[in-house]
């Protein structure tokens, strides 16, 4: 199943933390030629257990009304929507993923932390269980590095290759594909194998620089150590992805501990990029 042409740009908004998440999001729906859609959950139980139940509903207008005026300071083109939800934030994420071209939330502060994560975290469950591409954005801008994506040779890997071959092209950056291999596998095959896979994406007449690396040792550590120096790195839920409330070790262990936003390619993955007012490719944001 495809998402539709006009599937928007979905940014999940717990507080003013998460502005961050706006300003990447509306510029990757700027890219993408999507509308953005701003959510906020409203909790009637937390309204009632304030002072005045007033003074919530109107915490809650007023991070709408200022994500969406950063989002059109960031593109003042952007069509952009503003919407409180009277529900659970992590259970409307993931039914409105169902027909989103592509999900934004942050982090809730893990990237660096140090510490154990919990399962139960919004942005570690909307990974696995989010019907379309999940964008998790840290509090830390990232440096302007390649776009890195993981791949491991798998189906749904090569969907991850797509979404980071598309992604380059529209911020005009380098694109560095990374396959992390055992110690008793044979490298150049594997290189081979992976410089064919990226020329099935890129075409004869890419523009988008590219480089293919291939590295023995641990997947997840390499990801991480990889991405300190990346702008943003993507990676598919799961290798085989057999199951659909499922995520991979390695993109958990990614989601956790790169610095860098990290994009979790899943559900509508195999939905065209661009939607009808799409920036030509190699346009520079502002």
């Amino acid at each position: 199943m495809a998402a539709p042409a006009d599937a928007a740009v979905l940014v999940g908004l717990g507080s003013e933390l998460d502005l961050p998440v706006v300003e990447q999001a509306a510029q990757e729906a700027a890219d993408h030629g999507r509308a953005l859609h701003l959510l906020h959950t409203f909790d009637w139980s937390a309204a009632f257990a304030a002072d005045t139940v007033a003074a919530p509903r109107d915490q809650a207008e007023k991070l709408i009304t200022r994500a969406a005026q950063l989002a059109h300071q960031t593109e003042p083109g952007l069509t952009v929507r503003g919407e409180i939800v009277e529900s659970s934030m992590l259970p409307t994420l993931i039914r409105r993923s169902e027909g989103t071209f592509l999900l934004a939330v942050g982090d809730s502060g893990m990237a660096g932390s140090g510490q154990c994560v919990p399962a139960e975290t919004t942005a570690v469950q909307l990974a696995a269980r989010a019907g379309c591409p999940l964008l998790v954005v840290r509090r830390e801008p990232p440096p302007q590095g390649p776009v890195l994506v993981g791949v491991d040779g798998s189906p749904s890997s090569h969907l991850a290759l797509q979404w980071a071959v598309e992604c380059a092209a529209r911020r005009d950056a380098r694109l560095l594909a990374l396959r992390v291999v055992e110690y008793d596998e044979d490298t150049d095959a594997v290189a081979e194998q992976l410089t064919e896979a990226l020329a099935r994406h890129t075409g004869r007449d890419n523009t988008v620089p590219t480089e293919c690396r291939v590295v023995r040792g641990d997947p997840a550590e390499v990801l991480i150590d990889t991405s300190r120096n990346a702008q943003v790195a993507l990676v598919a839920a799961r290798g085989d992805e057999p199951g659909r409330a499922m995520l991979g070790a390695v993109a958990q262990s990614l989601l956790y501990h790169s610095p860098a936003p990290v994009v979790v390619v899943r559900g509508l993955a195999e939905a065209p990029l661009t939607g009808p007012g799409a920036r030509p490719t190699g346009d520079q944001r502002p």
